[in-house]
């Protein structure tokens, strides 16, 4: 919002020079950006909140810096003469949709003369942005700039039987607006029509049939207060934003409307001439009563930790149009403790509603830097997440496996998404979404860790180690389920290139490395071949726990592997990319039940024995499925099994392979005899035979 400093001080005799004033208002809420020069004078640049439409006009700004200053705020001068005839014996409006259109004025002013607006006006319009097209149309756009009201003004001759008409748009109707475009409307839209045709898309943007030309002579000036939800929905539905639908999608001042429309009447007889007809066409259904609120001091201690004196307090209410009354019980007792103000909400602040937002109001304007800097009194206790040592210790075994941490936000592309998404999962859209392709809530991890991987390979960091702990979304019917899930993001080089050895990329098994490291909180994990489709057929695996809290959690924990060629293409991941995602709740389980069972034993003094098997297997069999074989057995003796060594092709047969297994035996009691391994060799032997058909090459 572009703001003239000049134009400001017409309306306060604030004497301050431009840098400083900008300086207070930012301090106060009204964050100024910047300040330029103008061939107008200085020109201030704000950043406004969303909820303070009342200072999108330098009218409204003035106010502000009337209460900063604490001097007197100008009335907005106008002088009006009116002809004898009525208005309303020319035109007549009619509301049919109330809940869109809650108030519309309509003034006519009948002989104007066209003409280019003059220099003042072109100059002040051009500083701000906006292109001047006569005098008549300028004068609207500087009212709105002025007052930060929106107006629109209609060639009265254009209107069928001089009749305005608010009400919804028929279905498959068509209107052509002033940029040149066919619009497509809906029946949830508001417009503006006459006897016999839409005239303007309601608080958006006028029609072409009825603008303002250079050979109109009768004008018909609307002043209006459309529905803040009907306008951003019909905005954005159009992809039409204007000046006047961001006021009026904001919420503008319904009280303003005819202030507005005398304002501008008065200005377009003043540069174009004609005659205004008397009174004003004023439909106003529904007018609301002005809310009251209550301000006590008591309230104010309690929010800023700091009083502000009575004189203060009233000064800076009355400056910003509440009105405060005194309605304590002493209320010739000055600066009370039990000091209570009633106050009555302005019409140009509909965002006050409470009395937290006055004490905001008084806050801000003292000065924030007034208040002491201490932290308000806890009224409860607080606690830590069940879950948060079991998170703690998560995250800080994978920052010791060299992970980094990151934080996305789960909005994200459709497209993408379904990339990820089983075909069972209902996906969670968002009604309102701020972007296409930030409209849906992620179903999967996996969907925000490559786009993160996809951001960082493009600006040149290649080996990379990622972890996210969040969430993921989805729909069981209409009610929402929440899953917290933990991804790992792996690409690029285990080791990189030194003196010492020789470059290593990361693989497959580095990944399940670091989760069975992360799985070993919680007991250890089992493995099995197969995946999703967005990983590579062959480099895919599901896990789950070996020891699972829960008979729920005996479900797969999650899945990892390479990410898949087309999921990678479409990501343009150009160097392998490694995925992982598993569920955190079975894990934290998991992990409690792990440690409750944990149990420290004295190292055996006696040595343990080592014993190797080369096993011809068939294709397919899994070392998971070896392990489980021996440690049905039952010997307690067991203490390790582990992989050394795998060999396919030579001697061994097609659909063969040979597996070398190292069995560690160590007993706490006593040294192991060569019978005892014997025995133990044996029913190993055969148990590997009769369950997995394997056949020992050697021992």
């Amino acid at each position: 919002m572009k703001l003239l400093y000049n134009w400001i001080q017409e309306f306060v005799d604030v004497a301050a020079p431009a840098e400083e004033v900008r300086a207070r208002l930012s301090l106060a809420g009204i964050a100024i950006d910047a300040l330029e020069d103008s061939p107008a004078g200085p020109l201030l640049d704000a950043d406004l909140t969303t909820n303070r439409p009342d200072c999108l006009g330098h009218y409204g700004v003035a106010r502000e810096v009337a209460a900063l200053y604490r001097l007197r705020l100008k009335s907005v001068e106008m002088a009006l003469k009116e002809a004898a005839q009525k208005g309303d014996e020319v035109t007549r409006v009619e509301i049919e949709c109330p809940e869109l259109c809650g108030r519309y004025t309509a003034r006519v002013i009948r002989g104007v003369k066209v003409a280019p607006s003059p220099d003042w006006l072109r100059q002040r319009l051009e500083a701000l942005g906006q292109t001047p097209i006569n005098n008549v149309v300028d004068a609207t756009n500087y009212v709105l700039f002025e007052l930060g009201h929106p107006l629109h003004a209609f060639d009265l001759n254009q209107l069928a039987k001089g009749r305005i008409v608010v009400r919804r748009a028929r279905p498959g109707e068509k209107m052509k607006t002033l940029d040149g475009f066919e619009r497509a409307l809906t029946p949830e839209m508001c417009l503006i029509a006459d006897a016999a045709r839409a005239v303007a898309v309601a608080g958006v943007m006028g029609g072409a049939e009825s603008e303002i030309a250079f050979e109109s002579r009768n004008v018909l000036l609307e002043s209006a207060w459309f529905d803040p939800i009907s306008i951003r929905r019909t905005s954005k539905a159009l992809g039409l934003r204007t000046e006047a639908s961001t006021r009026f999608e904001r919420g503008a001042d319904p009280a303003m409307a005819e202030l507005a429309s005398r304002r501008c009447a008065a200005l377009i007889q003043q540069l174009a001439g004609g005659e205004i007809l008397a009174g004003v066409v004023d439909v106003y259904p529904g007018r609301p009563q002005p809310r009251k609120i209550e301000f006590t001091r008591k309230e104010l201690l309690r929010v800023m930790g700091g009083d502000v004196p009575d004189k203060e307090i009233e000064g800076i209410l009355s400056a910003l149009g509440f009105a405060p009354r005194r309605v304590d019980a002493t209320p010739g007792s000055r600066d009370s403790l039990m000091a209570a103000w009633e106050c009555r909400q302005p019409s140009w602040r509909a965002d006050a509603t409470r009395e937290i937002d006055l004490v905001e109001e008084v806050a801000r304007h003292y000065g924030f830097d007034k208040f002491p800097a201490r932290l308000p009194t806890v009224k409860q206790a607080a606690a830590r997440l069940p879950y948060a040592e079991a998170e703690d210790r998560m995250r800080e075994r994978l920052i010791g496996l060299g992970y980094r941490e990151i934080v996305t936000i789960p909005h994200v592309d459709p497209e993408r998404d379904t990339l990820f998404r089983a075909e069972d999962i209902t996906p969670a859209r968002l009604a309102n979404p701020l972007a296409e392709d930030a409209s849906m809530l992620r179903t999967s991890g996996a969907v925000t860790m490559a786009a993160a991987l996809e951001w960082n390979l493009n600006r040149g960091q290649r080996n990379l180690r990622l972890f996210e702990i969040g969430q993921t979304y989805e729909l069981n019917g209409a009610q929402p389920v929440e899953t917290r899930v933990l991804t790992l993001g792996v690409t690029g080089l285990a080791r990189e290139k030194s003196i010492h050895e020789e470059a290593r990329a990361q693989t497959s098994a580095d990944l399940k490395g670091d989760l069975d490291q992360i799985g070993q909180l919680a007991g250890g994990l089992l493995w099995e071949p197969g995946g999703p489709e967005w990983l590579h057929p062959a480099r895919a695996a599901r896990f789950h726990l070996e020891h699972p809290a829960a008979p729920a959690d005996r479900a797969a924990l999650g899945c990892a592997g390479q990410l898949g060629r087309r999921v990678a293409e479409r990501f343009k991941l150009r160097q392998d990319v490694f995925l992982a995602e598993l569920r955190l709740d079975p894990l934290y389980a998991g992990d409690r039940a792990a440690r409750t069972a944990m149990r420290y034993a004295p190292l055996s003094r006696f040595p343990a024995v080592e014993r190797d098997f080369s096993l011809i297997l068939a294709d397919g069999t899994r070392l998971a499925q070896v392990v489980e074989a021996i440690h049905t057995l039952g010997i307690a003796e067991v203490s390790s099994i582990e992989a050394v060594d795998l060999f396919r092709g030579g001697q061994i047969p097609a659909g063969k392979f040979s597996l070398l297994v190292r069995v560690t035996f160590l007993s706490p009691d006593a040294t192991l005899t060569e019978a005892q391994l014997t025995g133990f060799t044996a029913c190993i032997v055969a148990a590997l035979e009769q369950n997995l058909g394997a056949v020992l090459r050697a021992t």
